[in-house]
């Protein structure tokens, strides 16, 4: 991250950037409007929103576990072959001689048969918890899709900010090419007069070629910079957009003094992913607890040698019972996934241990460096302020003739070096204040 900061700086300051022409429908945004934009059209949060929608439904499909759940079944069948019957025949004639057998066919051409059948959970250990573990995880998975959004608005910031110094910059660079082609315009003159070396006039044709180079390198920066910022807010890449604020603007926008860490979204999910394991547990306990169900059946029973199926061929049977189930032995496999239930909420309360004593050490690491790139940018802004005046001073002195070319070049770097560590501080401190906000949950909540 701190190399491509650099890397960002440098591209932009040793550069400038033409004058963009912009249509009149082109979109424009504040910050405020950015996120929002965000909000509502980056493909991962409508991603997110629709996990959150699947968990709402497994809730529901869990609730359905525990009403009743009604069945019917038909049956049909038209025997070609009427199964054969074999008995003993003292069964038919109580005369018959010991170990004969008589066999014949029973039963009708055809049968139809109808079930309805009702079952109905009593009692389930597992399926109360089971309820209550979806529920929580529909709760869950809001707050994971609430850091999906996090992100989502952390990149979307940070893109405008960058997007904002270019724009900044721009102004900076151009009045950079303006100030420098207008000494190359008037020595000029003296030059053709005979009043001006060879090696002066090089020297500022130079510095004019170099401002002119950097512009555009500049301004394909720029572009690379706006491109980034449409694609964090899932914007079309082909459309123009306008940035509306400045640095200054969004300097002002300072994260909040003090806050909680525990409000990170990081730690509210490991939290929540604790008590998920808890239910785990109580869920693998309850494979001991014997469970209770109740069931119900009706069914009409048709049997004819004809294709013929009058209601005098039908017969019913009714009846309704309960199933007690009690676990015994299970070979241990019980008492294993109970170990292991254990074990994983153990896992996950060190995980949770762990990530609050890191985020206690980024709190006070990012109030730090807040501190400190708040010191070093007001520092840095006067430092522009002083290498501008220098810089003008030179471009007077040169005008009348009491300057050389070679001072100009000199103090046009010095220029240049102190907009990158101006750009650099302005930079540090935009993401020292976005790191605090992420830290304190205010990604998305940033109220002024």
């Amino acid at each position: 991250m701190k190399m491509l900061k650099k890397l960002f700086v440098i591209s932009i300051v040793f550069s400038g950037f033409s004058q963009t022409l912009l249509a009149q429908d082109d979109k424009s945004f504040t910050l405020e409007e950015a996120k929002a934009y965000a909000l509502e059209h980056h493909y991962n949060i409508i991603n997110a929103d629709n996990e959150v929608l699947i968990a709402r439904q497994k809730v529901n499909e869990t609730i359905g576990m525990g009403l009743p759940q009604v069945s019917f079944t038909g049956n049909f069948s038209n025997y070609l072959n009427l199964p054969v019957q074999v008995v003993d025949a003292s069964f038919i004639n109580p005369n018959a001689q010991p170990g004969e057998t008589i066999s014949f066919q029973a039963g009708t051409d055809y049968t139809v048969s109808g079930m309805l059948q009702v079952n109905q959970l009593v009692f389930n250990g597992s399926y109360l918890i089971g309820m209550q573990a979806a529920k929580y995880y529909a709760n869950f998975q809001e707050s994971v899709s609430q850091l999906t959004k996090e992100e989502v608005v952390f990149n979307a910031i940070q893109s405008y900010q960058l997007a904002a110094i270019a724009k900044e910059n721009k102004a900076f660079a151009d009045s950079i090419v303006v100030l420098t082609q207008k000494v190359v315009d008037q020595q000029s003159n003296y030059f053709e007069l005979g009043l001006m070396l060879q090696e002066d006039m090089d020297q500022l044709l130079f510095s004019l070629l170099t401002a002119k180079d950097a512009a555009v390198t500049a301004q394909l920066q720029l572009d690379n910079a706006i491109n980034l910022f449409k694609l964090s807010i899932g914007y079309p890449i082909n459309e123009e957009v306008i940035i509306e604020e400045s640095p200054e603007d969004l300097k002002d926008k300072s994260a909040i003094a003090k806050g909680d860490f525990h409000q990170n979204l990081q730690f509210e999910i490991a939290s929540k992913q604790v008590v998920l394991s808890e239910y785990n547990l109580k869920n693998n306990r309850m494979a001991n607890v014997p469970t209770l169900n109740a069931f119900f059946q009706h069914g009409y029973n048709a049997y004819t040698n004809e294709f013929n199926f009058h209601k005098d061929n039908w017969f019913d049977q009714t009846f309704w019972g309960l199933q007690l189930n009690v676990p015994i032995f299970s070979g241990y496999q019980r008492k294993n996934r109970i170990a292991q239930a254990n074990v994983r909420l153990m896992k996950d309360q060190n995980k949770l241990d762990q990530l609050e004593q890191t985020l206690q050490f980024q709190e006070v690491q990012a109030q730090n460096n807040l501190l400190g790139a708040k010191n070093k940018h007001e520092l840095q802004l006067e430092n522009i302020k002083l290498a501008r005046s220098i810089y003008n001073n030179t471009l007077t002195k040169e005008q009348i003739g009491k300057g050389n070319s070679i001072n100009v070049t000199q103090k046009h770097n010095q220029l240049m070096m102190a907009q990158a560590q101006y750009l650099g501080s302005l930079v540090d401190l935009l993401q020292a204040q976005l790191a605090l906000d992420k830290l304190y949950n205010n990604i998305i909540s940033n109220e002024k």
